[in-house]
């Protein structure tokens, strides 16, 4: 088994539930990593990002369904994508204090 990792990869996107997230894309960054069992043919890297990219490319309420979406088709896309890890980060968030940023992370496994 092998591993491949996108990782950074940088969006604009409308996400969030309040009325401003609503109407104005904001910046994304989500992090793909496969676990990929071996086999005779290869993981194309931009079939994950493009799936990747459509997770956020309509409205979405909140970072846990992109994190979610991304896992589901990162393992759908191939039989030998046995685990996907996906981490979603926001740096705009609305608290009340500094903030790098918001992440959610989800990692799922074929045998869910």
């Amino acid at each position: 088994m092998y591993e491949i990792t996108l990782r950074a990869m940088q969006f604009h996107a409308i996400v969030g539930i309040l009325p401003h997230e609503r109407e104005l894309a904001q910046p994304i960054e989500i992090d793909l990593r496969v676990h990929v069992a071996d086999g005779d043919t290869v993981i194309d890297y931009r079939d994950l990002y493009d799936i990747v990219r459509a997770s956020v490319s309509e409205p979405i309420d909140f970072l846990e369904q992109i994190a979610e979406r991304v896992a589901d088709d990162a393992l759908a896309h191939s039989p030998r994508v046995r685990v996907a890890r996906v981490a979603v980060r926001k740096p705009h968030v609305g608290l009340p204090g500094p903030l790098a940023y918001a992440e959610v992370v989800v990692e799922r496994s074929a045998d869910d």
